[in-house]
């Protein structure tokens, strides 16, 4: 497995004369891109009806314990960087923590697969999970994860998106007030001209 895993990086990875646009191309979708997953629930969340803000809160829940269940494995079994190896080219600046699985990609895709699961919200699920895709290969391209590390963020993400679907009814629900009670009272200015949906 290691074998394929680093092969599969030098294929992937940045040479030592990358040219400047790739890098700034890769650099935007490593970095930057992930913002795209927060903004589309906050937006969602701002004009939907409460269907659709239950569908979101479950995807916010299910990136949540996604994350969750990353950090425990990152801290059972941490895998070092390329770049901690001395392997491959690093042109990305980052903390040298467990490598696997890879956060960035857990997040999105977190959200990503668990809208993926409902028909309302499976095109929007659809477009951020091919988003996974060129961030997935920035993240190699610039030295900072392994390819191993991008499946092992799909299975972490695809497992707690599907467990949350199936046993997270009552905390979504709950967390869907909670969440309507502050909204109602930060949005109120915006919700009486008819700006935000109540």
């Amino acid at each position: 497995m290691d074998h394929l895993n680093w092969t599969l990086f030098f294929l992937i990875n940045a040479s030592s004369h990358a040219n400047s646009l790739t890098v700034g191309i890769a650099g935007f979708f490593a970095i930057y891109a992930i913002w795209l997953a927060p903004l589309a629930l906050i937006a969602g969340w701002l004009r939907g009806d409460s269907e659709l803000r239950h569908l979101l809160v479950e995807a916010a829940l299910s990136t949540m314990v996604a994350l969750l269940a990353a950090q425990i494995i990152g801290v059972a079994w941490p895998q070092p960087r390329p770049f901690m190896m001395g392997m491959g080219t690093n042109l990305m600046s980052h903390s040298p923590d467990s490598s696997f699985p890879s956060d960035h990609l857990t997040c999105l895709w977190g959200v990503a697969f668990s809208l993926l699961l409902h028909g309302r919200t499976r095109l929007l699920g659809l477009a951020l999970a091919l988003l996974g895709i060129p961030m997935a290969w920035a993240r190699i391209y610039l030295g900072v994860h392994f390819p191993l590390d991008i499946v092992g963020a799909g299975l972490v993400s695809a497992l707690s998106a599907m467990a949350v679907a199936k046993v997270g009814r009552r905390p979504v629900a709950f967390l869907v007030i909670v969440a309507s009670l502050v909204h109602r009272q930060v949005f109120k200015p915006l919700i009486r001209r008819g700006w935000v949906v109540p």
